[in-house]
This record gives structure tokens, sequence and C-alpha cells, in this order.
């Protein structure tokens, strides 16, 4: 299956993974997320090629993940700013960096973490049954063909 296919693909995973499925993307994605927003920045975080992260905002721009705002007129330049569908995409990178940050950080733990505003607490994420509200576990979900399946 060539990649440009997955977005056909009868299966979510694999349609998501044609949006945000490389490397790039997601750190693009990670960047975003505390608030980098000019290309330059993203350039020097990254330390990808020029080529490489136009393509990769461009096609963020197309899937409406990213949009792109004005911010100086002499020249006219602009900005990436999550949209809502960029930011509802924060769970899946959050759910990355908590593995990561289980798996992958070192004895001193995870280089970065994440205080809630409102309570002032730092935070782990977790996935919660939308009814019940009881914290999801794979071991106890049933898989089923939904509407959407052709």
């Amino acid at each position: 299956m060539r990649w440009r296919d997955l977005k056909d693909e009868p299966c979510s995973v694999a349609r998501t993974l044609s949006v945000i499925g490389d490397r790039w993307t997601l750190m693009i994605l990670r960047d975003c997320f505390v608030g980098l927003r000019r290309f330059e920045q993203f350039e020097a975080s990254l330390g990808i090629t020029r080529h490489v992260l136009a393509d990769r905002l461009k096609k963020l721009v197309d899937e409406g993940v990213l949009k792109k705002m004005p911010y100086g007129e002499a020249p006219v330049r602009e900005e990436y700013r999550l949209t809502e569908r960029g930011f509802e995409l924060y769970p899946v990178v959050l759910s990355i960096v908590q593995w990561g940050d289980k798996h992958m950080a070192d004895e001193r733990g995870a280089p970065i973490v994440r205080r809630h505003k409102k309570c002032g607490n730092i935070v782990q994420g977790k996935m919660v049954c939308s009814d019940c509200g009881e914290e999801l576990d794979p071991r106890e979900l049933i898989v089923e063909i939904g509407p959407g399946f052709s």
C-alpha cells in the first residue's frame, strides 16, 4: 500500500496517519502545542530542511489542522495557528509524550512536565469512557464494525 493511499482506507488509524503519520509532522505538532507559530521557529527547533518543513506545514494547512494567519505587513508575513481540528490532536500527542515519559526517559524522569493552570498540579492525561467515566483499558473494549466501514 502506498503512503498516499492510506486516506482511502476504511480505517480511522490509517486515515489519521495519512495526515500526521510521519516524524516531522508530529514534531511540528509538538512545537505548535508549546506555542511555536512561525516558520523560522520551527526550522530552528527541528533542524530540518526548509523544503521538508514547507511541505509538512502545507499538508497540515491543506488538511485543516493549521491555518495561516498574517502577522506582518511589509513584507506580508504569515504564521501557523492550530485550528480546532488541530487542537483535537492534543490527546494523541499527549499520549505519545506520556508513553515516552514512562518508557524512554532516563533515571531523572520526564524531560518536560505539564502543569494544569486551574489547580496548579502536574497532570497525566487519561482516557475515560464518555458514558461512565471509567478509565479505558484496551483489554476491556469490544471492537465492532461501524457505519462508516465499506
